[in-house]
């Protein structure tokens, strides 16, 4: 039987919640992350062009050589409420960073300090790191799983580097199940209220099928469960609907990947297949699952990349069109499941928000807290992929108005070096990563 630290508080209702001890609540103090402020942020006028918005200003907010490169991810919960500070990803590509790289970091950028960069998490393993709603704390994962072993741990550091705490040990099976989770997403997710967060991870035992899961933690109770399981679960993308009402701070928005082929050990041969993926929304706890009305038609795809509209029930995809070839932007609300059927889903509730851009070619992008703006990155991309930014109206009707366009990233745009731009959550300034100086880096941009 797994044992408690010393400082551990949990009592006997706590085990039962916790699953017999396989895993464990600890909330033992460690000491506070050292404070070395490093670089600060670099005007960088050379990026703006004849085309740019007249007003705004480009910064780049990281500038180490010596690692392979930093970044921000537009679907991570990485900033606080007053769009005043936020999380960057040090030693990191486009898609997440090695656990076993020792400069693999998580930094707090403070805004109102010129871009001033703290460390927030150095232990080896660190990864999927979420700021709580009320920006009071940074959550993240150590990751020291492996195929069927090994331990993963849930931690709590306030956000100046202070007070870090394990909040939870999984050194187990999850409860109820037969399955160890190893080769965690890269991104986690939290719920509105900061009482719980979900992440997706690798079930398989290296022997079997390849199988995928979502596991989602009660941060206060220090429990967890597998909601889902299956083999198409393999590139899930889960986010939490940022929505306060008590019924939608539930759902979370997630991605299947249908036809994918990997190996037992996990390694991916294919990543999805035929008529594309499909995405869904399923409550936290397992059940109301629901599909949204997108792609697998045979003309229209899903990209990859989908997200909440603000604090809204709407979500936003980016897809892949035959006829006519373009990459839009559509918008959604979730209906009941009725198989794996995506635009064909009755009672479906599409917009496509990219109607009026002529010939859309729309990749990543994200929205401001409010739902009212929109920024993303576009082709084309052999040529350094432009950024824009436009307004949104009503949800389910309007199309986005008013499209500036910012600026060219000079980005190489390989998949390790997307652009990924996305909003602060009062929409006043951008974000988004460009290799242009030969290492992909973290830019801002603001003035708009």
């Amino acid at each position: 039987m797994t044992s408690f630290s010393r400082r551990s508080f949990l009592g006997r209702a706590g085990l039962a919640t916790a699953g017999l001890c396989l895993t464990r609540r600890v909330w033992a103090n460690s000491p506070s992350a050292s404070v070395r402020p490093q670089s600060q942020w670099k005007l960088r006028p050379d990026l703006l062009d004849g085309n740019s918005l007249k007003g705004v200003e480009v910064f780049q907010l990281t500038t180490e050589q010596d690692v392979p490169g930093s970044h921000l991810y537009m679907e991570a919960q990485i900033f606080t409420p007053d769009s005043k500070r936020l999380v960057l990803h040090r030693s990191a590509s486009a898609h997440g960073g090695s656990k076993s790289d020792p400069k693999h970091h998580y930094l707090l950028c403070d805004l109102e300090n010129h871009g001033a960069l703290h460390p927030l998490a150095e232990e080896p393993g660190n990864t999927a790191m979420s700021v709580s709603p009320d920006g009071k704390y940074a959550y993240y994962f150590v990751d020291k799983t492996e195929i069927g072993g090994g331990m993963l741990t849930l931690k709590r550091v306030n956000l100046d580097g202070a007070d870090r705490q394990t909040v939870m040990v999984v050194d187990a099976v999850l409860p109820g199940t037969k399955f160890r989770p190893s080769k965690l997403y890269p991104l986690s997710t939290i719920s509105s209220d900061g009482r719980r967060m979900s992440i997706s991870c690798f079930l398989g035992d290296g022997n079997i099928e390849p199988i995928w899961g979502m596991m989602v933690f009660d941060v206060e109770k220090a429990s967890v469960r597998l909601i889902i399981q299956g083999q198409s679960w393999c590139n899930m993308h889960p986010q939490y609907c940022r929505s306060t009402d008590p019924e939608a701070s539930h759902d979370i928005l997630i991605q299947e990947n249908h036809d994918n082929v990997f190996t037992p050990k996990g390694e991916m041969i294919k990543l999805v297949g035929g008529v594309g993926a499909d995405i869904h929304v399923i409550r936290d706890d397992g059940s109301n699952f629901r599909n949204m009305p997108w792609g697998r038609d045979g003309n229209e795809a899903c990209q990859g990349h989908q997200c909440w509209r603000g604090q809204s029930i709407w979500a936003i995809t980016s897809t892949g069109s035959r006829k006519p070839p373009e990459a839009q932007l559509i918008e959604g609300r979730a209906a009941a499941h009725a198989g794996h059927v995506g635009i064909k889903t009755s009672g479906g509730v599409r917009n496509d928000l990219s109607r009026e851009f002529p010939n859309p070619h729309f990749y990543h992008f994200s929205t401001d807290i409010a739902g009212k703006r929109l920024i993303s990155d576009a082709a084309p991309l052999d040529k350094g992929g432009r950024l824009y930014l436009g307004e949104l109206g009503e949800p389910g009707k309007d199309p986005v108005k008013n499209w500036k366009c910012l600026l060219n990233p000079k980005c190489s745009c390989k998949k390790q070096a997307h652009i990924h731009p996305f909003l602060s959550p009062d929409g006043s300034k951008g974000f988004f990563n460009s290799d242009e100086s030969g290492i992909l880096q973290a830019y801002m941009i603001r003035g708009f």
